[in-house]
């Protein structure tokens, strides 16, 4: 187990914007990494058991977007914390933007498009995914981007779009259920409505529905403006197209 945690600290370096850098931590202890994050390693997850001083390793060598050092006002989801078992606590909070991308996130999605024969028509910085772990001797954390990069896919069908947003809501109960037990809880609203899940590549432009990667839990608010936002960045209008600064918003 503690050769699978040095594997996972040598690709370190394979972390991209968009992907989760792990799926939580289970009952046994264990920090549960997407193959997307960790491409190197064969699974589709891999369990990466030991003890809370190297979580908190992992935790650091996750960082992606920059630590935010601006004022501007931001929404944002506390999570609650989350016991790992052989000591120390770990929290999600979640910054909800959308906006502009930094450099470093602008040339992830020209080379993500321009690498499955796309062009790049903006780019939408969504939010940022903060987790902090918090040991009996030592803290640390990881800050990255969920980023849209609005690629010039082809659209669905009406009627492909519909079969899609079905398997979403047939899957939703469970996935909800399942993102919960593994960081502490889905967000609500005030009034205790559930959070909507938010593609990040939209359904109508060939999404996944049901992909763990391509999901985020967005306020109800927020996520109906990400329509007409969305269709923006794909017309290639500002300032989906104009690269935006590397702080957009303080703690």
């Amino acid at each position: 187990m503690r050769a699978k945690a040095r594997n996972a600290l040598r690709n370190r370096g394979n972390f991209t914007p968009t992907d989760y850098p792990f799926r939580g931590i289970d009952n046994s202890g264990c920090i549960v990494l997407s193959q997307r994050t960790m491409p190197r390693l064969k699974s589709n997850t891999t369990r990466v058991c030991c003890h809370a001083t190297l979580v908190a390793l992992l935790f650091a060598a996750c960082a992606e977007t920059p630590l935010p050092r601006t004022a501007n006002a931001v929404r944002k989801w506390v999570g609650p914390p989350v016991n790992v078992p052989g000591g120390g606590q770990f929290r999600t909070v979640i910054y909800y933007g959308p906006w502009q991308c930094s450099r470093q996130l602008m040339d992830y999605c020209a080379n993500k498009c321009s690498g499955s024969g796309h062009a790049l028509q903006g780019c939408m910085w969504l939010a940022d995914v903060k987790m902090d772990f918090q040991g009996t001797v030592m803290r640390a954390g990881s800050r990255f981007g969920m980023t849209h990069c609005c690629c010039n896919y082809g659209k669905l069908s009406p009627d492909q779009t519909a079969a899609a947003r079905s398997r979403w809501s047939n899957a939703r109960p469970g996935f909800r259920e399942a993102w919960a037990n593994r960081f502490g809880a889905w967000p609500t609203e005030p009034n205790g409505r559930l959070y909507e899940g938010h593609h990040v590549r939209d359904l109508w432009h060939g999404g996944n529905p049901t992909d763990w990667d391509n999901i985020i839990p967005f306020p109800k608010d927020l996520h109906t403006e990400l329509f007409d936002l969305y269709n923006e960045c794909y017309a290639n209008d500002p300032p989906w197209t104009q690269v935006g600064v590397d702080y957009p918003y303080g703690e």
